[in-house]
């Protein structure tokens, strides 16, 4: 990856996961990278990773089976249009 100094490592990682999640690269109930992968895609710390991971939890972007991993939840559906007069 390509570091921005100012922006803790975790942030960017987090920022990156969060665009693919947006782009559809994991949709909704796809697996995330597991701690490793991450570790391995982008050299930073375990402890790193997990956090990135603890904090698209906390942001509602995925949701933990333990044992199994993390999976991207799903986005809430948009409002249903509705028509004005009728």
């Amino acid at each position: 990856m390509d570091w921005k100094p100012e922006i803790p490592r975790w942030r960017q990682v987090y920022a990156l996961l969060e665009e693919r999640i947006d782009a559809g690269m994991y949709p909704p109930e796809t697996r995330l990278p597991s701690i490793n992968d991450i570790v391995e895609e982008t050299g930073i710390s375990p402890v790193t990773a997990t956090r990135v991971l603890r904090e698209l939890r906390a942001a509602g972007l995925a949701y933990m089976e333990p044992g199994i991993g993390t999976f991207v939840s799903k986005l809430p559906e948009p409002p249903a249009a509705t028509s004005e007069g009728q």
